[in-house]
């Protein structure tokens, strides 16, 4: 990644999200890190992909598309009816292009975090619960989910998986 400062950074974020979503992703970065250190990923990489998470949440549907499109990532009917399922591939597209992030884990983690996927690695994993449960969520079971994160990461980040599919549905 280009010598970009943290302050540089949430400041070129702040411009393209509102304020409540870019607290949310602060949210996931405090959280995101406070998980590194609990199951022994990298702070930096974690704090990286919690932060430029949702950088896509600030685009149109349509714009959402047209990234998709022009890059090949829309892979089904469902996400052209429901464009905001984009904003993780989109995202690690923009982290990529706009915030110069060559870090492949970091890229894969800020792709994965909306839906997940098989064989996710531990980034992705703390990225997609940390998303789930920042301080900012409130929803029936998030402490209970909160209290499982830092017990058993695998049965936290399935229960959030499931709770996203009824979301989705």
């Amino acid at each position: 990644m280009t010598h970009v400062t943290w302050e540089e950074l949430t400041d070129r974020l702040a411009a393209h999200l509102t304020p409540d979503r870019l607290q949310h992703s602060l949210g996931v970065v405090e959280t995101a890190a406070r998980l590194a250190v609990r199951w022994g990923a990298a702070v930096a990489q974690a704090r990286l992909a919690g932060l430029l998470h949702d950088c896509a949440k600030g685009l149109t549907a349509d714009e959402l598309l047209q990234w998709a499109a022009a890059f090949g990532i829309v892979r089904s009917d469902t996400e052209i009816a429901c464009p905001d399922l984009l904003h993780g591939p989109v995202g690690a597209l923009l982290a990529w292009k706009e915030y110069g992030v060559t870090d492949r884990a970091v890229l894969t983690a800020i792709r994965l975090h909306t839906l997940g996927a098989p064989d996710m690695g531990l980034l992705d994993k703390l990225i997609y619960l940390a998303d789930y449960i920042e301080p900012g969520r409130a929803f029936p079971g998030v402490e209970d989910l909160r209290r499982r994160a830092e017990q058993d990461l695998n049965q936290a980040v399935l229960r959030a998986m499931d709770g996203t599919i009824r979301y989705v549905l």
